[in-house]
């Protein structure tokens, strides 16, 4: 076992406990960026002037009326801006635009002395627009060939033959929709300067170097005289990846400009309408199968809805290229990639980062086939799993190094729950119940872990031992309800060899740990984990040399557990405070600056080939649906679930990071369903779900009624910190197996062989629709002479015909 993964004698790693902020978050302690307002004098207040149309052209600002207004302090134009007026990184998202780009946009910002004068302030200022033509929809992007950024295009064996070698083709098309992040916490700031100049900011980021990057180039000073901080946040799921930056540099640009502090908060309304969202697809395939039903090649093109500017559209597209095989061996492919430019909000990370979209993709294919091959689904996916031994790559050239773990977690996750009995008990049930029908349905997942820039896969920390023995522990990661800093915690205790309590962690900021990567791609535990034990190794092995000078022994056979110090073969004892104290009076420095990078990642973006990943996680899911046949209306009696965690870190906490993913992404499928205003009237573009009343999010009544889950067992990954593996992104990909059970139950209204095409998201109005459809025939299996080898069919319509 490597020695980044092995793990010493009483580790606090692997112990189950509650988050560390869990008593302040139940309590209401917890500070979040907006408290600090109460904590900080003379503050102003930002508000925004947004254009409530989708598309136009600026051509008078007037901001007089504002400043008229009691209260009002200043209006912040593109004018002010002393240095680079940009929010993006790739420098195409002004922060005071010329051309309005959605509805809602913000063209300037008012600070006034109150909220309420900022407001009042806002709503006077006048602007005048030469509204454009406007692309509200994917659909509406595509027919205009609206699109920007990259055009990847991933490929591997010789799709053409791969064709012309299969039994059965099938061709269609699946376009569904995004998903919004609707963290507790709104996106806020709040931003200081001090008698110097200098401008701190707290803010409410996944990645405050980033943050610190865009507030350093508007404002036009050097990256040293900002410092953000990130105490924690109320809710990311990417969210606060990349759109915090702007947002920050308003507050920053404001206290610069005023001398007094600035507080920006959106409300509600404004996050949802001004803030970026899941990416929407489309997708276009066609896909061969041998005789026996096993993948002979895949041709597809994915377009994502990437919104006005290109944030991180590109690597979304690419991960979602990346994941499109999922656990699924396909020999030959050609996958195809493009972003559609539209006048609505910039879509950005979000958990899984473009993985859920590929993979859904497959899914839905194989979901769409399995009765038109004439096999059951289950039976159909096992068949085209990665094989171990088989020297099987993904169709990006990456080796697929455990592909056992895949059928692993597959046949327990049958054998926990008992998939042989209780599928025999529904096929009971469904033929005594002609208009309810349930269904039981398994889905696996193998999701790649590490950014798809190489770069970005590397981390810092700063640990400090204080003379009494405490130990304050400072990384580049940042706390959204993740138990990021338990597990950080609990990695420092266990490398130094001290009970829990004697590490403390500070919060995240940009002048203790320089140059970080986001806190996203599943990745916070991994690089930050191995910096602060890097960090901790580092003290350890200093305070080795001090004890065994005490204890007259080798330093290599000295081992410090609990926080006691003991030599091999000798009783003699050193308490952890006293080993500090005689450190530091031997001069011993007792600070260390920890730093780790992820090994053997390569990726080149040109060819779309390499080795992107550490390492895979994986997973399976079983869900068994109710489904009403008069309203379509559902429930999700069971699910059965057993993740792959490497050795848990934390297992509590990973527990309910699973169970949050599997329920977040079943609310994805089957619930949150974003809609826009498509009419040509005046509200073009405005997004009508902005608000929980009018945009569904999964509660208590949509919980499944029986949830199990279990970690996979002796599960070590070599080469990660203490053996563990990510747990952030994956299990949402879990919930695919909801979707695919409303499909199986729908299916079960209509007659044997019907192939269901289910709407994504599968609210319950969509359900009734494709049972409708079901019950009239819908997509069949009639035989060779429908689906008979070298014939190709079209399944994205309701009725099958031979191409």
């Amino acid at each position: 076992m490597s020695h980044l993964s092995e793990r010493p004698e009483k580790p606090v790693v692997g112990v189950s406990m509650p988050h560390e902020s869990a008593g302040l978050h139940v309590t209401g302690a917890a500070l979040y960026t907006d408290d600090l307002i109460h904590r900080t004098k003379d503050v102003l207040h930002a508000y925004p002037v947004q254009v409530m149309k989708a598309h136009g052209q600026i051509i008078g600002l007037n901001t007089e009326p504002a400043l008229a207004v009691p209260g009002v302090v200043r209006v912040l134009t593109k004018a002010d801006v002393p240095g680079v007026n940009d929010a993006g990184m790739k420098h195409d998202e002004p922060l005071f635009p010329d051309e309005v780009m959605f509805h809602g946009h913000a063209v300037a910002w008012v600070l006034g002395e109150t909220l309420e004068a900022a407001r009042i302030g806002a709503a006077a200022v006048e602007v005048e627009l030469d509204e454009l033509p406007s692309l509200v929809t994917l659909q509406d992007a595509m027919a205009a060939g609206s699109y920007h950024g990259a055009q990847p295009v991933m490929t591997h064996g010789d799709v053409d033959a791969g064709f012309a070698d299969s039994a059965h083709v099938f061709t269609g098309e699946f376009q569904f929709a995004g998903q919004e992040h609707f963290y507790l916490e709104t996106h806020a700031a709040l931003a200081q300067v001090d008698e110097n100049g200098q401008v701190f900011i707290q803010s409410s980021t996944q990645h405050p170097s980033e943050t610190q990057e865009i507030v350093s180039h508007v404002l036009g000073v050097p990256a040293h005289e900002v410092t953000v901080q990130c105490l924690r946040m109320g809710g990311g799921f990417g969210g606060k990846e990349m759109q915090p930056h702007g947002f920050a540099a308003i507050a920053a640009l404001g206290a610069k400009l005023t001398g007094r502090p600035v507080r920006f908060r959106l409300n509600r309304t404004q996050d949802l309408t001004m803030s970026g969202k899941r990416h929407g697809f489309h997708a276009d395939w066609r896909i061969g199968f041998d005789a026996d039903g096993r993948i002979q090649a895949l041709d597809a093109t994915l377009v994502a809805d990437g919104g006005w500017s290109l944030d991180l559209s590109e690597p979304v597209l690419a991960r979602a290229l990346c994941h499109i095989d999922n656990t699924y061996w396909i020999p030959n492919a050609r996958v195809a990639g493009r972003i559609a430019k539209t006048n609505t909000v910039s879509n950005t990370a979000f958990r899984g980062f473009g993985g859920p979209q590929g993979m859904l993709v497959i899914e839905d294919i194989l979901g769409r086939c399995a009765p038109l091959l004439g096999l059951d689904p289950l039976e159909l996916r096992e068949r085209n799993f990665y094989q171990p031994g088989q020297g099987q790559t993904t169709p990006y050239g990456q080796p697929v190094t455990q592909a056992e773990r895949i059928s692993t977690v597959w046949q327990q996750v049958q054998d926990d729950a008992g998939i042989a009995d209780r599928r025999r008990e529904i096929a009971a049930f469904n033929a005594a119940h002609p208009d309810t029908k349930r269904a039981l349905a398994i889905t696996g997942i193998k999701f790649g872990i590490s950014f798809n820039l190489t770069a970005f896969n590397q981390g810092g920390a700063l640990v400090l031992i204080y003379k009494d023995g405490s130990v304050l522990i400072n990384h580049g990661g940042t706390e959204m309800g993740q138990g990021l800093h338990t597990k950080m915690l609990q990695v420092a205790a266990t490398t130094l060899g001290i009970p829990l309590h004697k590490v403390r962690l500070a919060p995240t900021r940009t002048d203790k740990v320089p140059n970080t990567s986001a806190t996203a791609a599943s990745s916070g535990a991994d690089l930050n984990g191995g910096a602060v034990k890097n960090a901790c190794e580092q003290l350890r092995d200093r305070l080795l040399q001090v004890a065994a000078s005490r204890l007259g022994a080798n330093a290599s056979d000295v081992r410090i557990v609990e926080g006691v110090a003991r030599a091999l073969g000798n009783d003699t004892e050193l308490a952890w405070d006293d080993l500090v104290h005689t450190a530091y009076f031997q001069r011993v420095q007792l600070s260390a600056s920890g730093y780790y990078r992820t090994e053997g990642l390569h990726w080149d973006a040109k060819t779309f080939r390499g080795s992107p990943f550490k390492y895979f996680a994986h997973g399976a899911a079983a869900t068994e649906v109710e489904v009403d046949g008069f309203t379509g209306k559902y429930r999700i009696r069971r699910v059965d679930i057993v993740h792959d965690v490497g050795d848990s870190l934390s297992p509590m906490i990973d527990l309910g990071q699973v169970e949050g993913g599997f329920v977040q992404g079943a609310g994805w499928l089957t619930l949150e369903d974003l809609r826009w205003d498509t009419g040509d009237g005046p509200h073009r573009g405005r997004l009508l779900t902005q608000a929980a009343s009018t945009y569904k999010l999964p509660s208590f009544s949509e919980m499944p009624e029986e949830f199990n889950v279990t970690l996979l067992e002796n599960a070590t990954e070599e080469g990660a910190v203490y053996g563990s593996k990510a747990v952030g992104e994956p299990p949402l990909m879990l919930a695919f197996s909801v979707r695919e059970a409303l499909r199986q139950a729908v299916a079960a209204f209509g007659p044997d062989g019907v192939s269901v095409e289910l709407a994504s998201p599968a609210t319950p109005e969509a359900v009734y629709w494709a049972l409708d459809a079901a019950r009239k025939g819908g997509a069949r299996h009639d035989g060779d002479a429908a689906a008979g080898p070298g014939d190709e069919v079209r399944t994205g319509t309701s009725v099958l015909s031979n191409a």
